[in-house]
């Protein structure tokens, strides 16, 4: 890696523009030109031939800001052979059992799933509507762990495949959703088809209620109570539904039932008039209430309406205070440039320029086996996998040889909302249920991520058709911009590079955008890092001060929790492991040395050996540390080796307790951290559909909690990352990154013995001679002397796209090249 603004390097001048000198400059040949072929070579030279330093070079691309004093040298202007940018590949020591399933195996899973010996009566899916039966997505199984473990610790053969498919059974008057064990892998006349409830703490047959499976007629029975509103929404707004006002129905999650009936709080928005995605900035502050009980449109109806915090049971209500000669419009929230996206507001100084940039100095210096989705950098190595629940999962993590996580991965991520309004006070999202997976982005070369990073397409099904993500995935080393070791005394400097390797994906969810990274570094930690931005999901401003800032002329920023839920299956030497607490306390201690007692600290270490103390918060003043280790693996020392578990940022867990939104659905946000005995069938901390039965989830995660012990077992930790947002005035148009962010470190405890880092070539030891002169000591590192391509500074976007499509059912078997 080099940072740009460093000397003695070799750079392709990718620029038209003149060359501007801030300071003189030294003295070169050079002559104005339209290529993108030219080098400007640094190279020692005499000092009567330096020109004064401070040079500061500034390209269309990037500028080099040699902005301190260097080693005498020149520039000279010749040509020379690019960088390799070759990617180093990888072979992975055995096939990648998280995978996804192949385009065969999912052409063959759909085909299967439609004979009639399922008694499924599919229809094909892009034919079906809400009244049909359809799958909604296909994809494998992960095996069982304890399936896995043989054939990694090579006592047994690899486990066998299967696919989990999701229906949607709309036929049926009470409709309902269904997962199904497919299988075994390739489909032959033993596989079968089976109810899939080995993962589900709710009882039965794993059929899950739809209480609202009727979007189309939901949109037309929204049109229909507009159009019946029409005089009510002209005297408030001037607006009518054929000006593109709108009831969005994204807005109203979950659906609440109570006794027996089907009730739905819904708001008006303004309409959107831009190509921006300002939907959930246009609430105009007028909710109704709706009972669309059963199937039947014609027995729906709407039970209230709420204007300016005032309820009224009907239409002609609302309509009677609306004509009224005193009655005031609260104001409107329109699709207008604060919305917008696009850049506007003042230039910044010299913002024009090419900012600093990192780029790739050589070849990549991680390897990636692409058939396997199988990843080593330094002494770190794993498999990925993504799922259409939770997207980017990791699996079999080792550092140096050794496993330390069996699975590493994303969950849940809710929001839950408060506010004035019964929209707003009503709202929790479960993004699981759409799915992370189908959620990835194409990501953004150079923006995203740094463009030459290292990027990977992704391929799932949804319904009956393959989209593939292009360049979903990311894997790029970065120099941290500060050291991760230095040390100076007198006579001697040390300083090694921290150089870190991430693998991150973004999600776009509705209205957010979440950035999820692990970096790995080269202390043996990996860090869990999260980011959102996207618009917020806002409230109408009216009478809504408890519960957000007015952030414009009729806006308020909504109260809400992010809650980010994690599972780490740790394997510490073994599967064995303990959970190790230590706690330090303020104490007054009494020593042998001393005639007075003294006021100090101490560390008090124990173990959490069963579930039932298992549930976490951090520590107020961050004085208590928590790390699984291996109680029967003592290090030289005497010490149980592990891995501790710490925020490297704010985390939250859910402020709300015992949510009336989310009943049992959200037991995994109560606290921080929690530790569970390893099982199979506890594969998710929450279910994917959660939210479709609050009071009887798919899975409750309190029920993982029964007692067992901890004490060397197989563990695994759950951990919330997230924030409480209250958006203020910076949140227009977009929440940004680098304020809405939580992060957790993973990091080696007793567990090696020193500092890892202190292999990597990467670091200087500074001596100072007697006579003053400094002796510099490097370790083979290589620097770069080719010259570095700046065109992956300037990536070409002209080809960037979305997902690409392949219909698998029914699946036309004349074009094998769609396999």
């Amino acid at each position: 890696m080099l940072f740009l603004g460093a000397e003695n390097y070799y750079i392709n001048l990718s620029c038209r523009r003149p060359i501007r000198y801030l300071t003189p400059a030294p003295s070169f040949r050079t002559r104005r030109f339209s290529s993108s072929s030219f080098y400007f070579v640094l190279r020692d030279t005499t000092e009567s031939e330096m020109r004064p330093s401070g040079l500061l070079v500034s390209l269309s691309l990037v500028p080099l800001a040699l902005a301190r004093a260097f080693p005498p040298a020149r520039l000279e202007s010749r040509k020379e052979d690019s960088c390799s940018s070759v990617q180093p590949s990888a072979s992975a020591p055995h096939k990648n059992f998280w995978g996804s399933l192949t385009k065969k195996e999912t052409a063959d899973v759909l085909a299967f799933l439609h004979r009639d010996a399922t008694g499924f009566n599919l229809t094909v899916a892009e034919n079906a509507t809400s009244r049909d039966n359809k799958i909604m997505s296909v994809e494998l199984m992960m095996p069982n762990k304890s399936d896995t473990l043989p054939f990694l610790s090579d006592k047994a053969g690899s486990p066998t495949r299967y696919a989990l498919a999701a229906v949607m059974f709309g036929v049926p008057e009470k409709a309902y959703l269904q997962e199904f064990k497919v299988g075994p892998l390739p489909i032959t006349n033993a596989s079968s088809v089976t109810p899939f409830t080995f993962a589900n703490t709710k009882k039965g047959d794993g059929k899950i209620a739809v209480v609202n499976p009727d979007a189309e007629d939901y949109g037309n029975f929204n049109l229909k109570i507009m159009k019946e509103a029409e005089d009510v929404t002209k005297l408030l707004w001037n607006l009518t539904v054929d000006d593109g006002l709108q009831i969005p129905l994204a807005f109203a999650a979950p659906i609440n039932v109570t006794d027996g009936k089907v009730i739905m709080w819904q708001g008006f928005n303004a309409p959107v008039t831009s190509i921006y995605d300002t939907i959930s900035l246009l609430p105009l502050g007028l909710y109704l209430r709706t009972d669309i009980t059963g199937r039947d449109p014609s027995q729906w109806k709407v039970t209230g309406w709420v204007y300016g915090n005032e309820f009224y049971k009907d239409l002609d209500g609302l309509r009677a205070a609306v004509a009224k000669p005193d009655f005031k419009p609260l104001g409107m929230n329109l699709d207008q440039p604060w919305a917008h996206t696009n850049k506007h507001g003042d230039d910044l100084p010299l913002d024009d320029e090419a900012p600093p940039a990192n780029v790739q100095s050589g070849k990549s210096r991680f390897a990636v086996d692409e058939d396997e989705s199988y990843v080593t950098w330094m002494d770190f190595s794993f498999y990925t996998s993504i799922t259409r629940d939770n997207g980017l999962r990791l699996y079999d993590v080792k550092y140096k040889g050794k496993r330390i996580l069996y699975e590493l991965g994303l969950d849940e991520a809710i929001a839950h909302y408060a506010g004035i309004d019964p929209v707003q006070s009503g709202i929790c999202y479960f993004d699981s249920m759409s799915g992370f997976g189908p959620a990835m982005i194409s990501l953004v070369k150079g923006y995203d991520c740094p463009a030459y990073s290292h990027y990977s397409n992704v391929t799932q099904t949804t319904g009956e058709t393959t989209f593939t993500q292009k360049d979903a995935l990311c894997m790029f080393e970065i120099d941290k911009g500060f050291p991760i070791q230095r040390h100076s005394w007198a006579g001697h400097t040390t300083v090694t590079k921290n150089i870190a390797f991430n693998i991150r994906a973004i999600y776009t969810i509705g209205n957010y955008d979440y950035m999820m990274t692990y970096q790995f570094h080269l202390d043996g930690s990996i860090e869990i890092d999260v980011r959102a931005s996207g618009y917020i999901s806002s409230a109408f401003y009216a009478e809504n001060e408890d519960y957000g800032f007015k952030i414009h002329d009729s806006l308020s920023g909504s109260l809400h929790d992010h809650v980010i839920t994690f599972k780490a299956d740790f394997d510490i030497l073994g599967e064995k492991n303990s959970l190790q607490k230590i706690d330090i306390k303020p104490s007054t201690e009494k020593y042998k040395w001393s005639d007075q007692t003294r006021n100090t600290m101490k560390a008090v270490k124990s173990f959490i050996d069963n579930e039932d103390d298992a549930k976490i918060n951090w520590s107020p003043n961050g004085a208590t540390m928590y790390a699984v280790v291996n109680k029967d693996e003592k290090n030289p020392y005497g010490e149980s080796p592990g891995y501790r578990v710490a925020p490297a940022s704010g985390v939250a867990y859910l402020t709300v307790q015992d949510s009336s939104v989310m009943q049992n659905a959200g037991h995994h946000t109560t606290h921080h951290l929690y530790a569970t005995r390893q099982k199979d069938n506890e594969l998710y901390a929450v279910g994917a559909y959660n939210s479709l039965t609050p009071e009887d989830p798919q899975v409750d995660f309190n029920e993982y909690f029964n007692s067992e012990s901890l004490d060397q077992e197989d563990i695994v930790l759950w951990f919330n990352l997230g924030m409480h947002h209250m958006p203020h005035t910076g949140d227009l148009p977009n929440t940004v990154f680098s304020t809405a962010h939580s992060a957790m470190l993973i990091e080696p405890f007793n567990y090696l013995m020193g500092d890892p880092s202190q292999a990597s070539s990467q670091q200087v030891l500074i001596k100072t001679k007697k006579d003053g002169k400094p002796e510099i000591v490097t370790y083979g590192a290589k620097n770069a002397t080719c010259a570095i391509d700046m065109a992956q500074l300037n990536p070409d976007l002209s080809d960037y796209s979305n997902s690409i499509s392949v219909l698998k059912y029914p699946f036309d078997g004349s074009k094998p090249d769609r396999l």
